[in-house]
């Protein structure tokens, strides 16, 4: 009904986002990702939305980019989430590192998401890996973001074993990510992400 809403910021807090367009203040349900975007008080800002419907409530929901709209879109697909579950999903770390882990089936990562025990992280990597495409990954929200092969299997190695050594998910993904030799051999991916960790 609605693809977006362009107006002013009037409020946000507590999860919710309130844009005045013509003279009409419309609140709009938010991830943290989203609301971390919001500019100023009295500034101009444009959200997607998309409007839940149910026979005792409408709802509409905020986004900050079309990257995370979709996302959110695919999340709901996923049987047992909802909204609201979704938008704690998408605000429990950056758009780029939430592809990312679902790219890679980092259950661990995506369970530390509110509401979000193992088996639903991995009925989350399972249903939406292949919705995940290269271009979601570099067109996610964040400066930093990086390609990571579609078929990395030595870099979901790579990752296990650097998580195995201690390392958080972000933390291993992030230093992979700057490895520019994604097809190297395992041990020289752990190599390289060492290195980059200690800022050699």
């Amino acid at each position: 009904m609605y693809a977006f809403i362009e107006g002013q910021v009037c409020e946000k807090a507590g999860g919710e986002l309130i844009l005045m367009a013509g003279g009409v203040g419309y609140a709009l349900n938010c991830s943290m990702n989203t609301l971390q975007a919001a500019p100023a008080m009295g500034q101009t800002m444009r959200c997607y939305t998309w409007l839940s419907v149910r026979e005792d409530a409408m709802e509409l929901y905020g986004f900050a980019t079309k990257e995370e709209k979709s996302l959110f879109l695919s999340l709901t697909s996923v049987s047992g989430i909802g909204p609201k579950t979704a938008l704690g999903v998408l605000g429990s770390m950056p758009l780029r590192d939430l592809n990312l882990a679902i790219l890679l089936g980092d259950v661990s990562a995506l369970s530390r998401a509110p509401g979000i025990g193992k088996k639903t992280a991995q009925r989350i990597a399972l249903e939406l890996k292949d919705k995940i495409s290269q271009a979601d990954v570099n067109a996610s929200d964040s400066p930093a973001a990086v390609a990571v092969p579609l078929t990395a299997d030595n870099v979901t190695e790579a990752l296990e074993a650097l998580t195995a050594l201690g390392y958080t998910s972000t933390e291993a993904r992030n230093a992979l990510g700057g490895v520019k030799d994604k097809d190297a051999p395992v041990d020289e991916l752990i190599r390289l992400a060492l290195r980059t960790m200690a800022g050699m």
